[in-house]
């Protein structure tokens, strides 16, 4: 990194951390819950709307049916929790519902769980972040006023907070988390002693309005249909509980257990604060309409365009606190602020999702590389870039941006159970131990009710908000789909290309002598390292050594294994890099030999593969690039790139130099031979044209 960028870096995101700094990033449950909980807990926050705007379109007597929706909710919600607390304990690894998919299911269901996943998490931030400008905007009307852009600055704040790795900005959600928490349960408390022992009635600020349903008298199939619209849109409450699988590796020991504790924490604090506030909302005549303009009334009027209605957890806090009030504006304020950090839950989740893809070569490289402190980096702004445009194009509008949320957490939760089931099955018959086998048994039988119960929500999800908009979560899911399935086939593809033969060409050992110092960069042992050690020999170089940076202990360990296996006579020297940089060691490590020997010319020898396609370059690590811009800048150091054509750069020379031929000035162009006749009448052959 240039001085010129690395001042700025460093005052944004801190400074860098050596790898084995990685143990002091893992989280106490204390901070663990509001880094991996905040999402399902901020929910609350507009997921009783969401019930409630459903409910509205057959008028206010159909709110009654709210107790029975907020019920099956907290049924399914203690289903999940409790089917993934068997998942933790089995998979602590961190790959979550795609591990467990892949393992049991195979690759093409993992990764549709993972395509799910990845959708889902940008969906989270997009919609954590308007909702949370929602319930700014009615104590700071500035908000709501320009929301795209409050929604898109309060997106790349926490991008920047989580680049600082994940304990220091967990620290920062700790406290808004636990405020919002313990302003609810205040909320509940104090609404319910009002009411229960006071015996005083309190009035949301919509009590007064009246809803005209634009279907009244639903019966029959059309109330049912309703009704699991209804419900569809109160399991916004489940979304995020499936990340604190995925977040297991950042917890600390013992990682399993702490995970299965944070789960029930969360799920408990969720389901009473979900019920609660749909409770207050109706003991309070809370009012909630689609499209408010036009569907609520005052004294028969409609309220019209100027109204901005606000959620039903900010109209509960009015009639509960007072309007205004400092506990009103407080838990305003922390709602918000539980709203934006909500996408913590992403941005831990996707990050990782992402890095783990990328091991497994159906996301670039570049994903599954730690930046300076320690955090997946550039999943990280991945992410931010798609919440941003999602933000965009949708306005801000949490209402409008639900409804392509969902299907994706219950494809994941489906699937993943049905894993779980698979696993369990699998394990039971080489299990001796009763009592194991008694315990197989029976978390089997939660993960099997856990996958029929989230298979069912799924039906219903897609059934009743597919032509709502959740058709673009789905097409999102296919794009993501295929676009991995082309990447993976792309690294193979390489791979199988650029694999070291099995014995090397004897005629490529002489070593030749010169006056120069030849350095050999190497990642892996494959074709392209080969060629470039043979190539270094025929510089007759008067010393010459391979260079390796290790960034990865497991990594360089077998790199080791197979040069000593394969007798390579080429000295072999390994730099330790803490800070994970390729590029520094290299320069420094240069500048020392020519310190040492300024007399010596030094040649530094870079192995490189060259694809055949623009857009294959974005799958590649960049760092030969950057290496060779700061070696020439280095005197007395010389830089030679030793390039491995792959099949698809060969073919497309091929057609360049086709189209240079044909379209060349004077280029003889082959094509069908022409007979002309001549004056005295014969027929000879002709130029070709």
């Amino acid at each position: 990194m240039s001085k010129l960028t690395d001042v700025p870096k460093r005052l944004l995101i801190g400074r860098a951390l050596p790898s084995d700094r990685l143990g002091e990033t893992l989280l106490p449950k204390r901070i663990a819950l509001p880094v991996f909980a905040s999402d399902p807990l901020s929910s609350v926050a507009y997921a009783p709307g969401e019930v409630l705007l459903i409910l509205s379109l057959a008028g206010v007597s159909a709110y009654h049916f709210s107790p029975w929706i907020a019920l099956a909710v907290v049924v399914l919600m203690f289903t999940v929790v409790t089917s993934y607390r068997q998942t933790v304990h089995a998979y602590p690894s961190g790959g979550g519902d795609y591990e467990v998919a892949t393992t049991n299911l195979g690759p093409r269901s993992g990764l549709t769980v993972a395509s799910a996943l990845l959708v889902d998490y940008v969906l989270t931030v997009a919609v954590s972040v308007s909702a949370g400008i929602e319930n700014l905007g009615s104590a700071v009307p500035f908000v709501v006023e320009h929301k795209v852009l409050c929604a898109s600055a309060a997106i790349v704040l926490l991008t920047l907070m989580n680049l600082r790795g994940v304990r220091e900005s967990g620290k920062l959600f700790a406290v808004p988390t636990y405020v919002f928490v313990g302003g609810v349960f205040l909320m509940l408390a104090w609404g319910a002693f009002r009411s229960l022992v006071l015996g005083e009635s309190m009035a949301a600020p919509t009590a007064d309005l009246d809803i005209k349903p634009e279907h009244p008298g639903l019966t029959g199939f059309a109330l049912v249909f309703l009704l699991l619209r209804a419900f569809s849109s109160g399991c916004a409450a489940l979304t995020g509980v499936e990340a604190i699988s995925n977040g297991v590796p950042a917890f600390r020991r013992p990682k399993s257990r702490n995970a299965a504790t944070t789960l029930a924490m969360m799920g408990l604090l969720a389901v009473t604060m979900f019920c609660g506030i749909i409770a207050l909302a109706r003991a309070t005549g809370v009012r909630m309409a689609e499209y408010p303009a036009k569907d609520l009334f005052r004294d028969g009027v409609p309220v019209g365009p100027e109204y901005v209605q606000h959620p039903v957890i900010s109209q509960v806090a009015a009639a509960v606190f007072g309007d205004g009030t400092f506990l009103f504006v407080l838990l305003a304020v922390a709602t918000a602020l539980v709203l934006f950090l909500a996408a913590n839950t992403a941005y831990n989740g996707f990050p990782l999702l992402g890095s783990i893809l990328a091991q497994d070569s159906y996301l670039p490289r570049q994903l599954h590389t730690r930046g300076d402190r320690l955090a997946f980096s550039n999943g990280i702004v991945l992410l931010a870039g798609a919440a941003i445009l999602l933000v965009v194009v949708y306005g801000a509008d949490s209402t409008r941006l639900i409804q392509l949320y969902i299907v994706g957490v219950f494809v994941s939760f489906t699937l993943s159970q049905t894993g779980m089931v698979r696993h369990w099955s699998r394990e039971l018959p080489g299990e001796s131990d009763p009592r194991r086998r008694r315990h197989m048994v029976r978390v089997r039988a939660i993960n099997a009710f856990g996958a029929v119960v989230t298979g069912l929500v799924l039906v219903v999800v897609l059934i009743t908000k597919f032509s709502h908009g959740a058709w673009v979560a789905v097409l999102g899911m296919v794009i993501f789909y295929a676009t991995m399935t082309a990447i993976r086939r792309h690294y193979d593809n390489v791979a199988d290309e650029i694999a070291a033969p099995a014995d090397e060409d004897p005629g490529d050992t002489t070593l030749r002598p010169s006056r120069m110092h030849s350095i050999v960069l190497v990642s892996k042992l494959h074709r392209p390292t080969l060629r470039a050690l043979a190539y270094a020999k025929l510089m007759r170089a008067d010393s010459l050594e391979a260079l390796t940076i290790n960034v990865d202990a497991e990594d360089t360990r077998a790199l080791r294994e197979e040069w000593e296996r394969r007798s390579i006579d080429v000295p072999l020297k390994v730099i330790n890099s803490p800070y994970r940089e390729i590029t520094r060691p290299v320069i420094e490590y240069v500048k020392r030999l020519r310190k040492e020997n300024p007399r010596d010319a030094v040649s530094v020898i870079i192995p490189e593969y060259v694809v055949g396609h623009w857009f294959e370059h974005f799958l590649h690590n960049q760092s030969a690039l950057r290496l060779k811009g700061r070696l020439l800048y280095t005197p007395g150091v010389m830089v030679t790139s030793v390039p491995y054509q792959l099949e698809s750069s060969e073919a497309a020379k091929v057609r360049a130099r086709r189209r240079a031929n044909w379209s060349a000035p004077g280029a003889v162009r082959r094509g069908p031979v022409e007979k002309k006749g001549t004056a005295d009448g014969r027929k000879e052959r002709g130029r070709r044209p």
